[in-house]
């Protein structure tokens, strides 16, 4: 380690041992417990989001990933911001990223391409979200392997397709959440629409690609074949407007931005104690009859025909809110939460992300815990929300170094020593600059 990566994790070290009552420790899997895709081998030639952490599901789940980088800068998405050098990137790449190993390789080189396809030949999966068109110039596409590697499940990640009109348009989140719809959706009805900050629509990719990869594996388990599997990022943020679209089609009529107030529901929105703001969502007639009765004191409303249907509820929304609003602002939220937790009313505090991390619900789901790292100690890690009996998801390992592992992998999948390494080093596969693995 060298002085700078020395006094810069004492600093680190410094801040995380305060946060250290925060998060709790990781709790390692139990020893004797299989993993779900144990035996799985991927090679990952994603980038930025949607992608990696497809990729980083299925690492979570057993499955062995190796990820693809170029030498030096690796995944553009390394450079999102607050950067750390002890992770070659930022923290946004950590959280992308666990669970794999990082191979440095020139595409570009003869000897690095021919690398890849050796790698190829150990796996079961390949993943890629290259604009369309590269990996076949590549000769990596899946035509051009599937006759050499049947049994090959190769997916490929894009923002419109990998045919017709539109295959040749990149995208990004932004983009999808835009042009889905997505945006028009969110917001107040008296301005633009707003997009999401998280990452949505890269995310929930990243969740179908994992499914349909699983799905491929599935159906190879039956049929012995591979296959080639394609996730878009627009016609999965078209699916993220849930049944908006339906909506228009049967009522002919477009949609209103609701803000924080649910347009098919009532009472169910925002709302503020008299200390802080919160939201509940009354999502049928026996809830709004719970709430009126058993937490707000007031059973007469809970009877009154005016309110008797949600139909009838949504048409005086104004007065209904006006009515709730006045109860809600006489008491903190520690008095309203107990009491609509008791009479089922669903309900929950507005909470900043710093809140929400640290809240009795992460703690106790253990969301978010410490997992070791050899520079900083520790750093923080966002648990999957899956829980298996019998196979527990992989202990959380921190994500790699722009090729930290290509000497580990190249011996480990391909058996390569260190003099054919060494060689692959000088004839330019691993870039000018090549990795090292640590």
């Amino acid at each position: 380690m060298t002085i700078k990566n020395i006094a810069n994790a004492s600093r680190q070290n410094t801040v995380f041992t305060q946060l250290e009552a925060d998060f709790p420790a990781h709790r390692p899997r139990r020893k004797d417990a299989d993993l779900a895709l144990q035996g799985v081998k991927i090679v990952d030639f994603t980038h930025f989001i949607a992608g990696p952490f497809a990729t980083t599901i299925l690492a979570d789940m057993g499955a062995e990933v190796i990820k693809i980088e170029a030498p030096g800068k690796g995944d553009d998405f390394r450079q999102y911001p607050p950067m750390e050098p002890a992770f070659d990137g930022g923290a946004p790449f950590v959280w992308t990223n666990r669970n794999k190993r990082s191979i440095a390789l020139d595409l570009k080189s003869p000897e690095g391409l021919a690398v890849v396809r050796e790698l190829i030949t150990k796996a079961d999966v390949v993943v890629e979200n290259f604009s369309t068109g590269v990996m076949e110039r590549l000769g990596l596409g899946y035509d051009s392997l599937r006759e050499k590697h049947p049994k090959l499940i190769f997916c490929s990640v894009s923002a419109y397709g990998r045919k017709g009109a539109f295959a040749d348009r990149g995208g990004f989140d932004p983009i999808a959440q835009a042009e889905s719809g997505f945006i028009s959706m969110n917001g107040y009805p008296d301005r633009e629409g707003v997009r999401a900050l998280s990452p949505v629509m890269d995310i929930s990719t990243a969740l179908m690609t994992s499914n349909a990869i699983l799905g491929a594996l599935m159906a190879r388990v039956r049929t012995g074949r591979g296959q080639s599997v394609e996730v878009a990022l627009f016609d999965n943020a078209v699916m993220m407007t849930g049944y908006a679209p339906l909506q228009e089609i049967f009522s002919g009529k477009p949609l209103r931005r609701p803000a924080n107030t649910s347009p098919d529901s009532c009472p169910s929105g925002a709302f503020r104690a008299k200390d802080r703001a919160f939201l509940i969502n009354s999502g049928s007639t026996p809830i709004f009859k719970r709430l009126m009765s058993q937490v707000v004191g007031l059973p007469h409303l809970a009877e009154d025909p005016a309110y008797a249907t949600n139909k009838d509820r949504l048409a005086r929304r104004e007065e209904l809110f006006a009515v709730l609003q006045d109860v809600f602002s006489q008491q903190p939220w520690e008095y309203w939460q107990p009491r609509m937790r008791a009479a089922g009313v669903p309900c929950g505090e507005l909470r900043t992300v710093a809140e929400a991390i640290r809240s009795p619900e992460a703690r106790e789901r253990e969301i978010v815990t410490r997992i070791p790292h050899p520079e900083l100690g520790w750093v923080p890690n966002v648990a999957l929300p899956i829980r298996y009996s019998d196979t527990p998801l992989a202990d959380p390992r921190y994500a790699p170094k722009v090729g930290e592992h290509t000497k580990e992998v190249l011996a480990d999948w391909l058996g390569f020593d260190g003099e054919h390494i060494q060689n692959l080093k000088r004839a330019g596969a691993f870039g000018s600059s090549p990795q090292e693995s640590r």
